[in-house]
């Protein structure tokens, strides 16, 4: 038994890793639009759960209501133009300015987004955090516009 799994690892390994070569790229980058758009969306709406924090964090620099639904249609913007291949560089500079201001409440509101820093965030702290990743995918996607995709 233990034999044949090893065959079948062998035989279909690589063919999922071509796959995975093949449309990881492309998948990462579609993903982060969808993210983008879907929760830019829901902020213009007062429907997102991060528009109490962003409002903590900005309420002594602008006026949330005007800064959430701005916010909203810019993280639209930088979703739509991941979905395009010319647009991706756009996408990339839009995202750079948001997740600047993204990391301020882990300063700006330690009450809301630390039970212990630096070790034990809550869970609006958790949701600003995992934005290392969001800059990652970023910076893979971006990796590809003057290569395109990787071809399996």
């Amino acid at each position: 038994m233990v034999r044949r799994l090893h065959e079948l690892f062998h035989r279909y390994d690589p063919l999922i890793a071509a796959w995975m070569r093949h449309w990881g790229h492309d998948l990462l980058r579609w993903s982060l639009a969808v993210i983008f758009i879907w929760f830019g969306i829901l902020k213009p709406f007062g429907l997102s759960e991060a528009n109490a924090l962003i409002e903590a964090t900005v309420y002594w620099a602008v006026d949330p209501a005007w800064f959430i639904p701005v916010l909203g249609v810019w993280e639209v913007a930088i979703g739509v133009c991941l979905l395009f291949r010319p647009l991706i560089r756009l996408a990339i500079l839009l995202l750079a300015g948001q997740m600047g201001g993204t990391f301020l409440s882990l300063v700006l509101v330690p009450e809301a987004t630390w039970v212990e820093a630096p070790w034990w965030p809550t869970l609006a702290g958790q949701y600003v955090i995992k934005n290392l990743l969001i800059i990652s995918g970023a910076i893979v996607v971006g990796g590809t516009v003057r290569t395109g995709r990787r071809k399996a």
